[in-house]
């Protein structure tokens, strides 16, 4: 593959709803454009984009794939997505480093909620777009309510640039209304004809609503259609550059991506109508160290600057960072300023990826996609910059987990092994966590839900060999006392010899402020002050384990206010274990009870579910503290609802709103459990510890 400048590279991203045909669509480009010289299948398991076990087992795509082609002497780098919205971490980092999207529409289906999703993604970062509506070839498909479902859930910016010719099987292309042909495709090319008589009409009504957006994109063809003269092909193609480029027309177009019908006006409509990487606007970032903006241009003259998007752990080559060279060039061993560890270090060896398949690369230019290794401390976020001119770019936000669960290893010869596959997976992806729960012993995984937590276990399985089973969250849970109480401590042991003398007298309070808190009011030296942090030590000690269920006792102060030492039998352990003996005795008397974690949660959900959302939130003894419109048609929902309660609620959402709701989640606080769940909260902790 050549090199090409930044005036000759588009970075066009792939998305859609689940199995709406985006790897397929992907293939067919790239071999349309001529990078293979057979096309594979997703059922065959032998496509460029998915390549890894995973996908070839589920069917789908699971993480994002590079796919630069050559066409007319222009490079499209396509981003082939995956289409759960379970990965929009990898998703939101793609995006950073597009200019142009492809939007692939499932014709059976029509606008599916995860192309909703995605279109309000596309939209959200300003990008030009296509709308592919694929699978045009089967049953039952009436192109005029796909189109009607486009504009009305999409926006009225949507314009088609096809009409399909034929139907079922025998739908072989489409009239182009740009250009005022037929295209007919027998699956390797494309043949233009005349366009039929029974369609002429239509064509001609829609290429008047197509011009009519093409003149409002540019006074003088606006002048010049007022003035009833007739627009060229090239002024139309001008303002439809004007008009995609500015998100005020859509082009919606036809095709059926496994039977090869489409691709190749596709690759004409990008090359045409979408903005080079030269036209693209400056990128804004900060000198290190400081809040002072710093910009670059897309173009070899600047200073060097790269954003690393995506990282990769091969097992042969080791740790792979895809970047995007956003101004200058970048060759092996050039020294650059590397944003995460502030130091400088020599560019390891460098190549383009297409799938899985690496190429030596000698220097990559402005706005294209490359990818480096051997470089440690570079991960996905990191700015890549001229150490002489250093600069960093804003790290992608990506949500946190809102799914955890329990894993551990099947087999107990693979406990070494699986830290380290965890962390490989981590250098991978940024909205997986992972964190161990001292006070239930439970390692958990925290995903996006059920389809990027089942990814992750079969990757553990298939990349590093560990196999693992799973669990349910234990939801962690802690006890205080809503009454004061005061009792005696008397740890007294003398038998001869050395012995143990420590008598205490405490209060122990309810404390909102703090979690705990000692304090004393001792008079007249009955307990001498080098004893009380022995005492304080003690108290800490003992709520560690709280007396219900073996919970950590939290929002108490604990008060010395009397007490009896002896001078030779006293000694700190004798103080700890009265303070210990003291909280024993007084619990009883201080109405003990269980705590248990409170999160706010801000669901984000399509109006039509807002009933049955606030419905479910109360069922889940939840608060709604609030409501506000989200995007068009969307409303979201702020409310703090029980841990307990929502360990598996983005199965549930999704199950209540067809897959549309979503959902972030924060730790606030603990509260009191009502009483009528006290004992069942004890009795199951009691089972997961025996």
């Amino acid at each position: 593959m050549k090199e090409y400048l930044a005036s000759n590279i588009k970075n066009v991203i792939i998305l859609g709803h689940l199995g709406s045909g985006k790897t397929s669509l992907t293939e067919s480009l790239i071999y349309t454009a001529g990078g293979i010289e057979k096309k594979g299948e997703v059922e065959k398991k032998n496509t460029v984009s998915d390549y890894t076990p995973e996908e070839q087992t589920r069917l789908s795509s699971l993480s994002t794939a590079i796919i630069p082609v050559e066409f007319k002497n222009t490079k499209i780098n396509f981003l082939d997505c995956p289409g759960a919205d379970e990965f929009i971490g990898d998703i939101g980092h793609a995006l950073r480093v597009a200019n142009g999207a492809v939007l692939v529409l499932d014709a059976t289906k029509g606008v599916e909620v995860g192309a909703e999703k995605m279109w309000m993604e596309i939209r959200k970062h300003n990008l030009p777009a296509i709308i592919y509506v694929n699978k045009m070839d089967k049953e039952n498909i009436k192109f005029d309510e796909v189109l009607n479902l486009i504009k009305n859930r999409l926006g009225k910016q949507a314009i088609p640039f096809c009409l399909p010719i034929g139907k079922q099987n025998d739908f072989n292309g489409f009239a182009d209304i740009v250009e005022l042909k037929a295209r007919i495709y027998d699956g390797i090319a494309c043949v233009d004809g005349d366009i039929y008589p029974d369609k002429l009409d239509k064509v001609q009504a829609l290429r008047q609503e197509l011009v009519e957006n093409v003149a409002g994109a540019d006074e003088a063809l606006l002048e010049k259609y007022f003035n009833g003269e007739e627009l060229s092909i090239d002024e139309i193609k001008h303002g439809l550059r004007l008009s995609v480029s500015s998100g005020e027309a859509i082009p919606v177009m036809v095709g059926s991506a496994t039977k090869n019908i489409g691709p190749l006006t596709l690759l004409h409509m990008i090359r045409e109508y979408f903005p080079s990487m030269s036209e693209a606007a400056p990128s804004e970032g900060k000198k290190p160290g400081t809040e002072d903006v710093v910009t670059r241009k897309c173009a070899d003259d600047e200073p060097f600057s790269a954003y690393v998007f995506k990282t990769l752990v091969d097992p042969f080559v080791g740790i792979i960072n895809l970047m995007q060279v956003k101004s200058g060039t970048i060759k092996k061993d050039q020294e650059v300023y590397v944003s995460h560890s502030g130091e400088v270090e020599k560019v390891g060896p460098l190549f383009t990826v297409v799938g899985k398949t690496q190429t030596p690369l000698d220097l990559c230019h402005a706005g294209d996609i490359c990818a480096v290794t051997k470089m440690a401390k570079v991960t996905t976020d990191t700015t890549l910059s001229d150490k002489k001119a250093p600069v960093v770019y804003d790290a992608t936000v990506t949500p946190s987990p809102t799914m955890y669960v329990s894993i551990k290893p099947k087999n107990k010869a693979d406990e070494d092994k699986l830290g380290n596959a965890l962390a490989k997976i981590v250098l991978e992806d940024g909205t997986f966590e992972i964190k161990r729960n001292k006070e239930t012993a439970q390692l958990l995984i925290g995903g996006q839900g059920s389809i990027h937590i089942g990814y992750i276990v079969d990757k553990m399985r298939n990349a590093y060999k560990v196999d693992v089973e799973t669990e349910d969250q234990q939801v962690v849970y802690r006890e205080t006392i809503k009454q004061t109480a005061t009792a005696e401590g008397r740890y007294v042991k003398q038998s001869g010899g050395s012995g143990y003398y420590g008598v205490v007298v405490m209060r122990f309070e309810p404390f909102a402020d703090k979690e705990y808190e000692f304090a004393e009011e001792v008079f007249g030296g009955v307990v001498p002050r080098n004893y009380f942090p022995a005492v304080d030590k003690g108290l800490q000690e003992t709520l560690e384990h709280g007396p219900l269920a073996g919970f950590p006792v939290i929002n108490i102060k604990g008060i010395l206010t009397d007490g009896k030492y002896h001078p030779v039998d006293s000694n700190e352990l004798a103080f700890k274990m009265a303070a210990s003996l003291a909280f024993k005795e007084a619990c009883a008397k201080a109405k003990p009870t269980i705590l248990e974690p409170i999160h706010r949660i801000v669901v984000t959900i399509k109006d039509e579910y807002l009933g049955d959302v606030l419905g479910d939130v109360n069922k889940r003894r939840g608060r709604v503290l609030g409501m506000e419109p989200a995007d068009q048609g969307y409303q979201k929902v702020v409310a703090e609802v029980p841990e307990v309660e929502i360990v598996k609620y983005t199965i549930d959402l999704k199950a209540m709103t067809q897959g549309s709701g979503t959902f972030t989640r924060e730790f606030l606080r603990y509260e009191e459990v009502p009483g009528n769940l006290v004992a069942k909260i004890i009795e199951e902790h009691k089972k997961a510890q025996a």
